[in-house]
């Protein structure tokens, strides 16, 4: 889970209808549908994976990228820019020895001094312009959940929600879900694969989805 503010776990709209709307006003321009979150066989793109020496991802275009709202609260990453990414280390049949075992996302987490770069140059993807202390670089497919560590893809400036106290640090809601999808996960409850994509296609519907919580 979320340990710093620069770096996370791990949302994001697949851009169908129904998985968010355009923003609160102030906040990014509506995004169009895109591209979805996942390939048509129904996982996310696969990314490098861990690596002994982190480089500077480059980032989508200033501007380039929007967030979307669910329930005109939530903030969810843009489909096109951020479809989330896998580590291609951890798979159904190593779960025990990778995201199952205590500290492994600490020793694959990308380094402050390259994270804090990435997240500055994202919030211009985003147009983000407020606080970086309120917004979380996040991981939309978590660390816990078998994620890229530092696949462009797979991290997004989290803005925090619209009724958010300005000062008082992100919004931490999604590192709940987080924490419910990888106990199932390890717990045998939901297969890797099915948890990646539903946290990758809205990250507010994904227990629902895997059955962990009742649907509204």
């Amino acid at each position: 889970m979320t340990a710093l503010l620069l770096t996370s776990c791990g949302a994001i709209p697949h851009g169908s209808p129904g998985n968010g709307s355009s923003g609160p006003p102030g906040s990014s321009a509506p995004v169009s549908a895109g591209t979805p979150a996942t390939t048509a066989g129904g996982a996310v793109p696969v990314g490098p994976g861990p690596q002994p020496a982190y480089r500077v991802q480059t980032q989508p275009a200033p501007g380039s990228c929007h967030f979307r709202y669910a329930d005109g609260h939530q903030p969810l990453p843009d489909a096109s820019c951020t479809p989330g990414a896998s580590n291609p280390k951890v798979t159904q049949s190593d779960l025990g020895t990778t995201i199952c075992r205590a500290g492994y996302s600490s020793g694959i987490r990308p380094p402050t001094d390259i994270t804090e770069r990435e997240k500055t140059a994202n919030a211009k993807s985003y147009g983000y312009t407020g606080s970086l202390h309120d917004a979380e670089y996040d991981h939309l497919v978590s660390l816990e959940l078998g994620g890229d560590p530092n696949d462009a893809r797979n991290l997004w400036v989290e803005p925090p929600s619209p009724d958010h106290k300005p000062g008082s640090g992100p919004d931490n809601d999604k590192d709940a879900v987080e924490s419910t999808l990888h106990s199932a996960v390890c717990d045998h409850k939901a297969t890797l694969a099915a948890a990646q994509h539903a946290i990758a296609t809205n990250w507010t519907t994904a227990e629902a989805v895997l059955g962990l919580k009742q649907k509204k």
